[in-house]
């Protein structure tokens, strides 16, 4: 039955109607949620689990070449993987100057093609002391160097000779995945008038930060996204055949075992004598194992309770007709009481 208002109640109602009565409890203010902005003209190619990859696999890289740079320029050089992002390539061309001189080099792998060059662009300061060392140098570079240096041309044979050191072992930092391996090209000296990748393909963008004693600067890898593709569709390929040879694997293993021979131990019983007890033991003596003749007899294998059972005789040999078998479960703890 439904609860009848109270007099006052109405007239409280009433005037809360007529306005007359208590202002409304304040509501409370919800927080306005935000939403990451999404370009629709730009969809994402790659998710954050494989940006995370290959954030992983240029930390690799970043070490790799960080040996190879100390033990080159006979100077301490620290590298580091600074961001990894997913664009456009037209979005990292707008960034490079008539002057800006791009290292090409190429996937070397079955399949790869060719036409998805990848580009390597290093800050002018500190290609400059890596120049400098290589010339016997002790790497102090003007401050004024930007990016719109020029580069002369025995300067090109210096950048071209380190280049080649830095792609040739590139290929080194995928060895977690993949056997692979990255042909130097060419250094493009203009690429603002060559067509290396298309506007509006996908790349994912490497910046790797190196830090001399005098001097540091970057280095950014830039990926095609269509070559990417191609790694990443073969890194499945080559996980999913893993995992069938080692399920295959398995099955052989647990082959070879099924058909091994095991000693297995029936105990009747157990007791505790003292030594002077067992020292005296003759032909004849009875042993109290505190067992009923009709107990259970359990069957032991590598020390653990497999099953139980209760001692007979078949064809003239004595025998244990097994009445429980014991889960692993049930074996550790049975185990773990005794």
């Amino acid at each position: 039955m439904a609860e009848k208002l109270s007099q006052s109640q109405i007239d409280a109602l009433l005037s809360s109607m007529r306005g007359g009565g208590g202002a409304a409890p304040p509501q409370e203010e919800v927080p306005e949620k935000k939403y990451r902005k999404y370009d629709f003209k730009s969809p994402r190619k790659f998710t954050k689990d494989r940006l995370k990859m290959i954030s992983g696999i240029y930390d690799n890289y970043s070490r790799i070449i960080n040996t190879r740079i100390n033990g080159l320029l006979h100077a301490t050089c620290e590298v580091e993987v600074e961001s990894v992002e997913e664009q456009r390539y037209y979005e990292f061309q707008n960034a490079l100057s008539d002057s800006t001189v791009l290292t090409v080099a190429y996937l070397n792998m079955e399949g790869a093609d060719e036409e998805d060059p990848v580009l390597f662009y290093v800050n002018a300061p500190v290609m400059v002391s890596m120049m400098d060392r290589m010339l016997g140098g002790n790497g102090n570079v003007d401050q004024d160097i930007g990016e719109d240096y020029e580069y002369t041309d025995l300067d090109l044979c210096v950048y071209e000779s380190l280049m080649r050191e830095l792609v040739g072992v590139m290929g080194e930092s995928w060895n977690n995945y993949l056997q692979l391996g990255f042909d130097f090209g060419r250094v493009e000296s203009n690429p603002t008038l060559v067509h290396l990748i298309g506007l509006e393909e996908t790349v994912v963008l490497v910046d790797l930060k190196l830090k001399f004693p005098n001097c540091e600067g970057g280095v950014s890898v830039v990926l095609p996204g269509t070559m990417l593709m191609t790694l990443f569709t073969k890194i499945n390929q080559e996980t999913s055949a893993r995992r069938t040879v080692g399920e295959n694997r398995s099955d052989d293993i647990m082959g070879h075992l099924r058909g091994s021979s095991l000693d297995v131990v029936a105990e009747l019983g157990r007791t505790t004598l003292r030594l002077r007890d067992i020292y005296n033991l003759n032909v004849g003596d009875v042993i109290d194992l505190s067992q009923k003749k009709d107990s259970a007899v359990f069957l032991r294998i590598g020390g653990n309770k497999w099953f139980d059972g209760l001692m007979g005789v078949s064809e003239k040999h004595l025998a244990v007709k097994i009445k429980q078998v014991y889960h692993h479960a049930e074996r550790g703890d049975m185990q773990e009481n005794e």
